[in-house]
């Protein structure tokens, strides 16, 4: 639905998105052996909201993961829309900065904004919350004056749109072909009470949801925007009502069947889905290929502190294979630098990860968020840091360069090219096989989707079968599966392994952080900066 406010203006709305600073779950080194692809997934949150703006306004959307802002844009609009996450904290200042400089009112909402306003005091308008009543008191602000008001507004949600009422995402205002895959929400919140995690603060415990029918449209509209492949549930855990999950499959698999399986899905759920057989049956027969797991640490103990026991329902390796066994390749997040730690912590890891074949690992330190138990209990006890120059804003029990060495150990173990095809191909023996067949139907098999596969087949072959620097580990696993006429699985494979191989090397030699969170400037970014 749109806003109900009633305008009298027309009025132009430039919203853009900042550029992340690259990690593990950005995929940006496969984006060169693709075709056309330049970033991550569509900014949900940001094409919602441009969804939501009155019918007569005119609105664009810059994904700056994509391309940047011109100049020219700046001067068309009335006013700049901005939404991110603490990690584009510097890339959202200077979009705020240009906007001033234009001489345009500069408005920021979403997760970062919401959770620490005092860090955007740049912006004119802070929306702090959910769509709903801020929303629309802020388009009433800006039909009555689009210029900066003299005074900085806060403008926060008390009654939050319904998710059975949010707007299709504007999709006709991206190339859907330019993202590594799709996005769609089903439901937000999560039950749980995870230390480190903000989304209960956020966005609370209790789940609410979207109706199958907008999901089915939304991914209608995915399609025609030209999003294909991949659509991962961005839900902050996929299961979190596992009744309203049971109510949604099987309308998803009814979709596949109708569209001739489009798209492969993927979502992030807790590890006790393992005990929902039923569950892992119609996410199979719906084609979800992967799911991502918070297992966070294989320290039962540490699981216990982190208020995360609900990991420990059943043995770690038996959930993961219980997963597997339905087709499912698991995705893990992992965090070093818990109080729980220990001079042992980096080789229980190790042993986990190799006993666990989990392939795709984002191994970070410790960042507390904003709004987090962990947040609150670090403060009280003066154990946050605000020195730039560190990796993570946690002052860790340990030694810092302690922690700092057993993640670098732990990163290079994990993604040395041949301990991580080592571990694809035993999930292309031992889970790939699980899949459900799909039928060939012209959605899969067609002239597009074939000259995709074949640039992308050809990128791989040469970049990295021939001049790549791993190319032995490459082959090891690829030939096989290219024999047995399972190019997709080479493909899909290589691409991610290529990322992860290459984003640890820079990792380990220090031009990465190493805490997705962390808001400190890039080694790049700050050669870039000295040289200006």
């Amino acid at each position: 639905m749109k806003s109900r406010v009633r305008v009298n203006q027309q009025r132009r709305i430039l919203c853009v998105f900042p550029r992340y600073a690259p990690s593990f779950g950005t995929f940006q080194h496969a984006y060169p052996l693709m075709d056309g692809v330049h970033a991550f997934m569509p900014p949900q949150g940001i094409l919602v909201v441009a969804a939501y703006l009155p019918e007569g306004w005119e609105v664009r959307l810059v994904d700056e993961n994509v391309r940047p802002a011109t100049a020219e844009e700046f001067a068309w609009a009335d006013a700049v829309f901005v939404s991110g996450m603490h990690v584009q904290q510097a890339e959202m200042a200077r979009i705020a900065a240009r906007a001033r400089t234009a001489g345009k009112a500069s408005v920021l909402g979403g997760p970062s904004v919401s959770a620490s306003p005092e860090e955007y005091p740049q912006f004119d308008y802070l929306h702090l919350g959910e769509i709903g009543d801020a929303t629309d008191a802020l388009i009433r602000a800006l039909d009555d004056d689009p210029r900066p008001p003299p005074l900085h507004q806060r403008l926060t949600t008390t009654e939050r749109l319904p998710l059975a009422d949010f707007p299709l995402p504007a999709y006709q205002l991206i190339e859907g072909r330019r993202y590594f895959l799709g996005s769609v929400q089903f439901s937000s919140g999560c039950p749980y009470r995870c230390e480190f995690c903000d989304i209960p603060a956020l966005y609370g415990r209790q789940p609410r949801l979207k109706e199958p029918p907008q999901i089915l449209a939304e991914l209608d509209a995915m399609l025609a925007a030209g999003i294909s492949g991949s659509v991962y549930f961005v839900d902050d855990n996929f299961i979190a009502n596992k009744k309203a999950a049971r109510n949604l499959l099987p309308h998803l698999i009814e979709w596949q069947k109708r569209r001739g399986y489009p798209v492969r899905f993927s979502c992030e759920a807790t590890l006790n889905i393992a005990l929902c057989p039923d569950i892992l049956e119609m996410m199979r027969e719906a084609s979800f290929y992967a799911v991502f797991c918070g297992i966070e640490t294989p320290e039962l103990g540490a699981l216990d502190a982190m208020r995360k026991s609900h990991n420990r329902v059943m043995p770690l390796l038996d959930a993961v294979a219980t997963i597997n066994g339905f087709g499912l390749e698991v995705v893990s997040g992992i965090i070093l630098g818990l109080d729980t730690d220990t001079p042992a912590t980096a080789d229980t890891l190790i042993d986990f990860i190799d006993r666990s074949h989990i392939p795709v690992l984002t191994i970070n330190l410790l960042q507390a968020l904003p709004k987090t138990p962990l947040w609150d209990r670090l403060a009280a006890s003066g154990r946050l840091s605000r020195d730039g120059g560190r990796e993570s804003n946690v002052v860790f029990v340990r030694p810092y360069d302690e922690v700092l060495e057993s993640w670098r150990i732990a990163i290079r173990h994990a993604y040395a090219p041949e301990a991580i095809y080592r571990r694809f191909a035993w999930n292309a023996r031992a889970t790939y096989a699980n899949r459900l067949r799909l039928p060939v139907t012209r959605a899969r098999l067609n002239p597009l989707n074939l000259r995709r596969a074949v640039v992308i087949l050809g990128k791989i072959l040469f970049r990295i079968g021939l001049l790549g620097d791993y190319r032995r580990a490459f082959w090891r696993f690829a030939l096989p599966l290219l024999r047995a006429g399972r190019v997709d699985e080479v493909i899909a494979v290589a691409l991610v392994a290529h990322h992860m191989i290459r984003f640890a090397s820079e990792c380990t030699d220090g031009r990465q952080n190493a805490a997705f969170y962390a808001d400190r400037a890039r080694t790049a970014d700050r050669e870039r900066a000295t040289a200006a």
